[in-house]
């Protein structure tokens, strides 16, 4: 299955090292990544691979979330195909 991760926060080094460790370590593939930085704040979008994670979808949301407030990041998953029924036109 893929999902949309999205990263919001105040840019400091080390934010795509931290949370791509942690997806590799749960065994998510990233398939294409976004990154910018605007003034002082990161954004990241990543489309990942969740298919070989063990973790069920709400357990690796749990994961990214707590990560999230650990780093004082927004850490947010979503499954591919809400993704785009949210942000039809």
């Amino acid at each position: 299955m893929k999902a949309i991760v999205t990263v919001i926060g105040l840019d400091r080094t080390g934010i795509i090292a931290e949370i791509c460790s942690l997806l590799a370590s749960h065994d998510i593939n990233i398939l294409d990544i976004s990154q910018t930085v605007m003034k002082e704040f990161f954004t990241m979008t990543m489309l990942v691979d969740t298919a070989l994670s063990p973790l069920p979808f709400d357990a690796l949301s749990a994961v990214l979330s707590k990560k999230g407030e650990e780093m004082k990041l927004n850490i947010r998953i979503q499954r591919e195909d809400i993704f785009h029924a949210m942000h039809k036109i």
